[in-house]
């Protein structure tokens, strides 16, 4: 049996491959199981301080695989894709955002609704050039459960993500980076190398200050001015290896 996900690990980078190309990554119920698990197990593993999001082929992912509602008979007269493929979306969002590693969503296709809100739930987001990208929603009639209309504000404004969201228009990833949902655009080409150089990076840095920095930022986001300040000030971190890193440091300029 195929596997829906697959992972490769290089050093202290951790890459999963959303694997269902023949379908453009649609998104199942199997493939947010699997993804669930290997978050979990990827997540207790202090070997691995980066994890990159990806597709196989063509795709990111195109959303939700329409055939698996219609063969389940859900019922998306309400405009949902239905209670268990909510649940398993969101506990893998809940994981991919509360994961003590560095997140980063590697766009190289076609990303529309179910896999934009996959990858906004990333730290980090670089797309190829030739991606197409959309909130294609309400072409169907359907409505974004899974959070995109509290994330996709974050990155690009509550007008432009109205805007978006409302047409349901395409746009390039070029487009996805001036927006700012990414934070570059490159030729598809070029991907590749330059988020494993990103990663490679961000696994040099200490692991422990990188699940600080995602703490702190968090409570950026999501707390108001002042009780965040209260929080970065007041907020205390076990990062045992500081202290040799610092004396690391200050060997260099002996």
């Amino acid at each position: 049996m195929t596997q829906n996900i697959i992972i490769n690990i290089n050093d202290k980078v951790a890459e999963i491959i959303l694997n269902r190309p023949e379908r453009m990554n649609a998104i199942t119920i199997d493939l947010l199981k699997e993804l669930k698990d290997a978050l979990l197990s990827i997540n207790k593993d202090e070997s691995l301080s980066v994890i990159i999001v990806t597709g196989a082929g063509k795709a990111f992912s195109a959303g939700v695989d329409l055939r698996q509602l219609e063969v389940n008979g859900t019922d998306v007269s309400s405009g949902g894709v239905g209670k268990e493929l909510d649940k398993h979306a969101n506990e893998v969002i809940k994981l991919l955002e509360e994961s003590p590693k560095a997140i980063i969503s590697k766009i190289n296709g076609f990303c529309f609704t179910g896999g934009l809100e996959l990858a906004l739930a990333a730290d980090l987001i670089y797309i190829a050039n030739e991606a197409k990208l959309g909130d294609t929603h309400a072409i169907l009639g359907f409505r974004p459960s899974w959070g995109l209309t509290q994330r996709l504000p974050k990155y690009i404004g509550i007008a432009r993500a109205k805007e978006l969201s409302f047409t349901a228009k395409t746009i390039s990833g070029i487009q996805a980076a001036e927006y700012g949902i990414a934070l570059e655009a490159l030729p598809r080409e070029q991907l590749d190398s330059h988020v494993n150089e990103i990663a490679v990076k961000i696994s040099k840095n200490s692991p422990n200050s990188i699940r600080a920095y995602k703490d702190l930022y968090s409570a950026a986001s999501n707390k108001g001015l002042a009780e965040g300040l209260e929080y970065e000030a007041s907020t205390s971190y076990d990062i045992p290896e500081v202290k040799e890193r610092v004396q690391e440091f200050l060997k260099k300029l002996r």
